[in-house]
């Protein structure tokens, strides 16, 4: 791999080219094999990477430890309690302090303007692990995944269902627009991504060859799908009241085998995790006893068919990233 990642921060797909999202994911591959075979590459021997949680995560969490450890270096974790960022420090500030501490940053939290400060002050590289805006991470993840199982993304009918408006849905629209695919948002029409971003998708797809289509219809979003991806419906913590809206105006997009059955043959279900498909958590129970549901966005039939690889992406998530900060943080001198 050149040098030319050597640096640079990592906060959305719109900031990388076809070809360097088609590099690293080659690369994700790369040291995928190499931990399948027990040959690590530990060429960051010595650096420290310091994680800075807004918001608690598994899978994110877990991948950039792990996948931080598993290149030689070392990490410190800071959950949602434990910096002064914003808090009695402003940003600016906590930015310039961990970059003379650290030598690259993950951020998981909130605002799309918070992780541009701490890249734009710290003077290291800084990997969005989520905000409200945008995922990326996750996205390189899901088409590493695509790539196992289908070979190639170029020309991929890939429909995201539910809220099409989300940090998920944005960035995979994004990646898809960029990478040649022909991606369909499948939402009620209130719950479509920002017109803004999809201008600039549309764009991106025309030059690309792919395509970006946004319909109200699950027949028409499903048909012919490669991909049917979906997410949660609400976020944590939010009022029983945006619940009840959002399951009434959702519940016609949850992904079941009646879906399925309309998307291609050989179509695959993707989910970014954790997902409502059961009652055997805390937050499923909850469903059930307010609302008579016991699945929300996808059924427990299609979470559990063969059809899934959800278990597949979360374990790209650790080689995808791995791949990131070692693109990202490897001198080529």
């Amino acid at each position: 791999m050149n040098n030319e990642y050597y640096g640079r921060s990592f906060l959305t797909l719109l900031d990388y080219t076809r070809e360097e999202i088609s590099s690293l994911l080659n690369l994700s591959a790369k040291l995928k094999a190499k931990k399948r075979d027990n040959a690590e590459c530990r060429s960051l021997q010595g650096k420290n990477v310091v994680l800075l949680f807004e918001k608690d995560s598994t899978r994110t969490r877990c991948a950039f430890q792990v996948g931080a450890n598993d290149l030689g270096m070392n990490v410190t974790y800071l959950g949602p309690t434990g910096s002064q960022m914003g808090k009695k420090e402003t940003i600016k500030d906590t930015a310039r302090v961990l970059g003379r501490m650290y030598d690259g940053i993950e951020y998981r939290g909130y605002k799309q303007e918070t992780v541009e400060i701490l890249s734009e002050y710290s003077g290291v590289p800084v990997w969005n692990g989520l905000t409200d805006k945008y995922h990326p991470t996750q996205i390189l993840a899901d088409f590493l995944t695509i790539i196992e199982k289908f070979g190639h993304l170029d020309k991929i009918n890939f429909t995201f269902m539910g809220d099409a408006r989300n940090n998920v849905a944005n960035s995979l629209m994004i990646g898809a627009s960029k990478m040649g695919m022909n991606f369909t948002a499948c939402a009620p029409k209130d719950l479509w991504p920002d017109y803004e971003l999809v201008n600039i998708c549309k764009q991106l797809a025309k030059d690309s060859g792919g395509s970006i289509t946004l319909t109200e219809s699950v027949e028409e979003g499903a048909k012919n799908a490669d991909i049917i991806y979906t997410d949660v419906w609400v976020s944590m913590g939010e009022s029983e009241e945006i619940w009840k809206e959002r399951i009434d105006k959702l519940l016609p997009y949850q992904v079941n085998k009646s879906v399925m059955n309309i998307a291609s043959e050989t179509a695959i279900f993707m989910h970014c995790l954790p997902a409502f498909h059961n009652k055997e958590t805390k937050v499923g129970q909850e469903i059930y006893k307010k609302f008579g549901l016991e699945a929300m966005e996808v059924t427990e039939e299609v979470f559990e068919s063969d059809q899934s690889v959800v278990f597949d992406e979360a374990e790209n998530r650790l080689h995808t990233i791995k791949a990131i900060m070692y693109a990202t943080m490897r001198n080529p001198k």
